[in-house]
């Protein structure tokens, strides 16, 4: 097996597990909401404080990943973030949870960055769709995971012990990574010449200063992704923060109705993240980068925004569920071909890159928490936060016409100093 592959199942369990720890919550939050005393708009800040600390350390710590290696970084964010999910546990009152989730976002923020600068490092440019469709169908693994294993440890223990037991899983994935894992192919014994010539990476490469942002943030291409992922994120963190209660809430679901159909988006959308990343290294070796990834971006978010709203069409159970997963799909279907594309026009700045992005894009996921909750409250009803969703959405999938992947922000030549040049 050559080496970037088992680099890429490292990965893969990674994402499981962060997703498991993250939608751990969600799963837990009707019963959470009624032990703690808590009201929708309370449950949206809850849910909200995760993600504004995400994106507060999403720059700094996608940034630190570029200087000083992924291994470190990793290593850092996943103890850090086991530690405050078994924390969760013991919370007594809405602050002490509100306080918790702010600290355990601040300590996961960074984690897909670094593992996209783990992929700029160790995949040629061909094969990072498929790399991050993978990655990213294994959080959709443990989002499906989730409510089977959260469920029953609720039912019997209480929902306080979900959140212990969940904590230990990252502390082992954290002791193997550091342990395994190198910064750069060429570091890691054992690892061929020839598959670091198939990678195209070169040596390990040198330490630099950082993402010149003076330089990037005057470049469009930027701004366009960053938007489209502020409100593709509008719809997307609905499925991790308010899926469960809305079906609890909004549509009727029992314990064991969630045990039947709540992990359905989380397949599908496994599923589409898998088939986009595919398809659209497939497009870009076909007709080029530009529309190999646009394509794949403006069509799944348009399949998405048309099933969020028809979600709002019906009140059967089962439809809804379906139309949700559907929905779940097309946006998924776009989620690794957005990384890809910040690995094409970031370069070695990828974790830069990524945070800023997924900055751009948790704000939005804290917004859509907290309007969530006061629509809701404002209008009695847990249809209504889904018509904006849908919209913005929608929007997502326009901005895709203005991203062009061939543009690198900052070009490779600009990239080298002149001391590196001369040696």
């Amino acid at each position: 097996m050559k080496y970037r592959n088992r680099v890429l199942g490292l990965l893969f369990l990674l994402s499981i597990i962060t997703y498991i720890d993250r939608v751990c919550i969600s799963v837990a939050g009707p019963r959470m909401q009624a032990d703690l005393g808590m009201s929708p708009e309370q449950w949206g800040w809850v849910v909200g404080a995760f993600a504004i600390a995400y994106a507060a350390f999403e720059i700094p710590s996608g940034a630190m990943g570029d200087r000083i290696g992924p291994r470190k970084v990793l290593t850092r964010i996943v103890v850090w973030w086991s530690a405050f999910t078994s924390l969760t546990g013991y919370v007594s009152n809405f602050h002490a949870l509100l306080v918790t989730r702010f600290l355990f976002g601040a300590g996961e923020a960074g984690a897909y960055p670094n593992s996209s600068s783990s992929i700029s490092r160790w995949f040629p440019a061909t094969e990072r769709g498929r790399a991050h469709g993978l990655v990213w169908m294994a959080s959709r693994i443990g989002g499906a995971l989730s409510p089977i294993l959260v469920v029953p440890i609720q039912l019997r223990y209480g929902w306080r012990m979900s959140f212990y037991v969940f904590g230990v899983m990252g502390i082992v994935w954290a002791a193997v990574w550091f342990y395994w894992f190198r910064d750069h192919p060429s570091l890691k014994a054992g690892v061929t010449a020839e598959e670091i010539e198939e990678i195209g990476t070169g040596k390990a490469p040198e330490a630099h200063h950082g993402l010149p942002w003076g330089q990037v943030l005057k470049n469009a291409n930027l701004w366009w992704i960053m938007l489209m992922y502020h409100t593709y994120c509008w719809g997307s963190f609905f499925y991790l923060s308010w899926l469960h209660t809305f079906l609890a809430r909004g549509r009727g679901f029992d314990d064991q109705d969630l045990l039947k159909y709540s992990w359905l988006p989380f397949v599908f959308g496994g599923t589409a993240n898998l088939l986009g990343g595919f398809v659209s290294d497939h497009l870009s070796r076909k007709f080029g980068l530009k529309w190999g990834r646009r394509a794949v971006g403006l069509s799944g978010l348009s399949f998405s925004a048309v099933f969020l709203f028809a979600t709002t069409l019906t009140q059967n159970k089962i439809l809804s569920v379906l139309f949700l997963a559907l929905g779940y799909a097309g946006s998924d279907f776009m989620l690794p071909v957005a990384w890809a594309v910040c690995l094409d026009v970031g370069r070695r700045y990828a974790g830069a890159v990524t945070g800023a992005m997924n900055t751009a894009g948790q704000i939005g996921s804290f917004l859509t928490s907290i309007a969530f909750g006061w629509l809701v409250t404002r209008f009695g009803s847990y249809d209504a936060p889904l018509l904006p969703m849908a919209a913005l959405t929608a929007i997502s999938a326009l901005l895709w016409l203005k991203i062009d992947p061939t543009v690198q922000l900052v070009p490779e030549t600009a990239a080298v100093k002149p001391e590196q040049k001369a040696a």
